[in-house]
């Protein structure tokens, strides 16, 4: 029988795993592999394991329960090992790996944070402030048959917009970073031209929230930050 992981932690760590359950159905039953130096929490895999939102549910449970008493490297959902003897050998043969990345985790917690820019707010700010896409964008409204300058204009004002949303979010990053211990920046999604994770001291947490806040407020109503966590630290791991 293969080997669903959830977690691994260091071999102390409590696992108050009373009343949880595994993936699948009928669900896993959760148990812990150890080693020496480390434990992780597995149950069996099922044959037919799929992203269900109760299977999704249970695995979240496990971490955040694993999470609640120190630190924890979380599994993404769908890990499979061949079988208990072979989740065993990895955390033997990467005990010094894993044990320092818990120790970089110990009191901390994720936090992900995602900003946006109403696009109309931004525009009217690079025809204002751009002589040349303000002088195209007049002239193509005068002469809609011009197709190049269409092009052009159109060229310039996507260039500006990647620009000033990678400088945006180059200063939110660099304002924050200060109130976290590390911090990871991930590819923006279509909505967002920000898509950080920062790893926060679990009693600097309060802080860095009020600290996005007053970003918020700073830069205004056509600006939109959202912070979600505390949430397992995929982005460190």
């Amino acid at each position: 029988m293969s080997t669903y992981i959830y977690a691994i932690t260091a071999a102390g760590h409590p696992q108050k795993l009373d009343g949880l359950t595994g993936v699948g159905d009928p669900a896993g039953r959760l148990r812990t592999v150890r080693t020496k130096a480390l434990s992780a929490v597995v149950s069996d895999a099922p044959e037919d394991l799929r992203a269900k939102r109760r299977d999704l549910a249970a695995h979240q449970a496990v971490l955040e329960t694993l999470m609640a008493d120190g630190a924890t490297l979380p599994m993404r959902f769908g890990l499979v090992g061949p079988d208990d003897a072979s989740v065993t050998s990895v955390l033997e043969e990467n005990e010094e790996g894993y044990t320092q990345r818990l120790s970089e985790l110990d009191g901390c917690l994720e936090y992900n944070l995602k900003a946006a820019r109403e696009e109309d707010d931004l525009l009217r700010e690079i025809i204002t402030e751009s002589e040349e896409i303000s002088r195209l964008r007049e002239f193509t409204r005068e002469h809609p048959e011009a197709q190049d300058e269409k092009m052009r204009l159109g060229e310039l004002v996507s260039n500006e917009v990647q620009a000033r949303h990678e400088a945006d979010g180059k200063d939110l990053v660099e304002r924050l970073a200060g109130g976290a211990q590390r911090y990871s920046v991930a590819e923006p999604t279509q909505q967002h031209f920000l898509n950080a994770s920062f790893l926060v001291r679990r009693d600097e947490a309060a802080a860095f929230s009020q600290a996005v806040d007053e970003e918020s407020r700073r830069r205004g109503e056509a600006y939109s930050l959202s912070l979600y966590g505390p949430l397992p630290p995929y982005s460190f791991v």
